[in-house]
């Protein structure tokens, strides 16, 4: 099978997005209709999240049938309501005995500051973002739940950089393993390879990027709250894991986030990580697949600022620095 270095390497997951590019919002869903075994991490302060009570371990249930990223802020988890209706005229779902009831858990971000703060993903848009979900390649950048995810933003909007959505996926042995990220990040974004920023706020007099914990060392008081920043995605794998070992893969996979954003997990971030496993491949080492997680996730993480366009007045680093991206 070639490799298409994304989530969708993961044989049984499909991905979709919705994109609306005018309002600077949309939703990404990441299917896994059969349905998976399923974790949750969350280390920011400031998550927002739907139906994560079936991945903690006294749950009845034990797999997940899709996971929804979402722009729109906490009304952008009314998507899920489309991603439900649509596994339900498919016949997935935990079988009640009445009716197959998909288990769904959603994860945002806050976007409202950029494109238009009126417009939020609902039912009907996540019912098209499945309606577009493949196996195929997975368009990264400003789409889906991306769309509006910027980064660099302690100073506002006047100086923050566009960011989005990237994926990566990679194989070890007969296992395979992806990632996809959105990143709405308080802290700048590192390339973990050579140390350097490649976004922050920007630095409008002098060219190039603040570095934002610097700017925090530099202010007389604490920080007020923020409510624009937060990385979501979901980690996937054939491995054949069970809830408690999903669990700590998506522990695992945050390690990726901290090699290429800072500062991270604050408490102006809502950082949750989702990890499923279609268990169709013989489990390797859990510690391996967590290290090779995190590497992925650092990897998406600069895919989702490199390929991002600027949008909404947002300026991309391809358009703030053409032709350097390092």
């Amino acid at each position: 099978m070639k490799m298409q270095n994304s989530i969708t390497d993961v044989r049984e997951i499909k991905v979709g997005h919705y994109t609306d590019s005018e309002a600077a919002t949309g939703c990404t869903v990441i299917l896994c209709e059969e349905g998976c075994s399923a974790g949750v991490d969350i280390r920011g302060s400031a998550s927002a999240t739907r139906h994560i009570d079936p991945l903690q371990s006294t749950s009845l249930t034990t797999k997940a049938h899709a996971i929804l990223l979402s722009g729109g802020s906490a009304f952008g988890m009314d998507a899920a309501g489309g991603v439900m209706r649509y596994l339900e005229e498919h016949d997935y779902g935990f079988d009640t005995g009445v009716a197959k009831v998909p288990t769904v858990p959603a994860a945002i971000i806050f976007d409202l500051h950029i494109g238009s703060s009126k417009v939020r993903p609902g039912i009907e848009e996540g019912y098209k973002a499945c309606l577009a979900a493949s196996g195929g390649p997975v368009a990264e950048g400003c789409v889906g739940a991306g769309t509006g995810a910027t980064v660099g933003n302690i100073l506002g909007t006047d100086r923050m950089v566009k960011s989005g959505l990237g994926t990566a996926g990679q194989m070890i042995g007969n296992v395979t393993i992806g990632v996809i990220i959105v990143v709405n990040a308080f802290g700048d974004i590192f390339d973990p390879a050579t140390g350097k920023i490649i976004a922050g706020p920007r630095d409008i007099e002098n060219g190039g990027f603040l570095d934002t914990i610097e700017i925090m060392k530099s202010l007389k008081q604490p920080l007020g709250p923020f409510f624009s920043n937060t990385v979501i995605g979901v980690v996937a794998t054939d491995a054949d894991l069970d809830r408690e070992q999903t669990s700590k893969l998506a522990q695992m996979t945050q390690t990726g986030l901290a090699k290429a954003i800072r500062p991270v997990h604050t408490m102006m971030d809502g950082d949750t990580m989702f990890a499923i496993a279609t268990g169709k491949v013989e489990a390797i080492d859990i510690n391996l697949l967590g290290a090779v997680a995190a590497e992925l996730a650092a990897t998406a993480i600069l895919r989702a600022v490199r390929q991002a366009e600027s949008l909404a007045s947002i300026p991309a680093i391809k358009d703030i620095n053409p032709g350097r991206q390092d």
